[in-house]
């Protein structure tokens, strides 16, 4: 224990959380506590050890050779002291708490829940909406829905379906829209949030960035939904944003091209623990849900709207 008492535990955590979710704001936003303390933190454990953990560069923090090997460490370590608390406070066998993005949530996944609750009564399912990286060795989330490539470090991702991203608007608008190239002087509503690009789906349909022009920009998804419904434009739109109001008739999709994104929903749970029965179960059943935005069910839908 005497080289222990050299380094203080608040410090090796924050540079492990800091290692792990790759910046030093990401650590602090999951600590709690503010970037000067998790930067001071990092400091202080790198005097304290008398060597570099991480290169400061403009990308972020880059461990050095030592850095890598300490923070392989710190992870199986706090894994280890995680797994060891939480036997203070099981979980219980009827709770599972999801993370979700607030959009999926709200557009796409509270409206399904019913279906999962009725197969497992007495559950206390929880979902908590956040983009934030949840610690899945924590106590707080248990497993997540994320949208990405599935690359996170320390979890493990199960692919769930593919994203692919098509032009949405009114029905009065798609009106006007017979062909792609009708989008000249159109306002394209923006959500200046998303990874998805315009650029992307005009490419597959051969057309140049510039021929849509800016409309309004929200910075949430749902509301771009919204002002598309309402006429304001057409927006990019995915599956589990626009599925319900496609089918709904709020919206169109004026052309039956979708494009994938490169980017999937996945189901991410730790990779330090198994599966808990009701995670796989939830697990499945997500698997089930999602079947039908699958691209090559959804490309039907898009058909009927555009034929509706």
């Amino acid at each position: 224990m005497d080289v222990l008492s050299r380094v203080h535990l608040n410090g090796l955590r924050a540079v492990e959380t800091a290692g792990r979710l790759g910046s030093i704001a990401r650590a602090a936003a999951a600590l709690g506590v503010s970037v000067g303390a998790v930067s001071q933190q990092i400091l202080k454990t790198e005097r304290q050890l008398g060597r570099a953990i991480f290169v400061r560069t403009a990308r972020g923090l880059e461990p050095t050779a030592f850095g890598r090997e300490l923070l392989a460490g710190l992870g199986d370590g706090f894994r280890a002291l995680a797994a060891a608390v939480a036997l203070a406070e099981p979980t219980p066998a009827d709770r599972l708490t999801v993370s979700v993005p607030p959009v999926l949530a709200a557009k796409w996944l509270v409206q399904r829940l019913p279906a999962f609750a009725s197969a497992h009564p007495g559950l206390d399912l929880r979902i908590d909406a956040s983009t934030a990286l949840a610690d899945l060795d924590g106590a707080d989330v248990d497993v997540a829905i994320r949208v990405g490539r599935g690359d996170w470090p320390g979890v493990r991702a199960t692919r769930i379906v593919d994203q692919v991203i098509f032009p949405i608007c009114a029905p009065g608008l798609a009106a006007r829209l017979g062909a792609p190239t009708d989008l000249a002087g159109v306002p394209a509503i923006c959500d200046h949030r998303t990874l998805v690009r315009w650029t992307d789906w005009l490419a597959a349909v051969d057309l140049d960035e510039d021929i849509v022009t800016r409309g309004p920009t929200f910075s949430d998804a749902a509301l771009c939904l919204e002002a598309a419904a309402a006429g304001a434009g057409v927006m990019l739109a995915w599956q589990t944003l626009a599925a319900d109001a496609l089918a709904a008739g709020a919206v169109v999709a004026p052309f039956p091209v979708a494009v994938p994104t490169g980017l999937a929903y996945w189901f991410v749970a730790s990779r330090s623990r198994p599966l808990r029965p009701v995670e796989a179960a939830f697990r499945d059943w997500l698997a089930d849900a999602f079947a039908p935005l699958r691209p090559d069910a959804f490309a039907a839908a898009l058909a009927g709207s555009v034929a509706g």
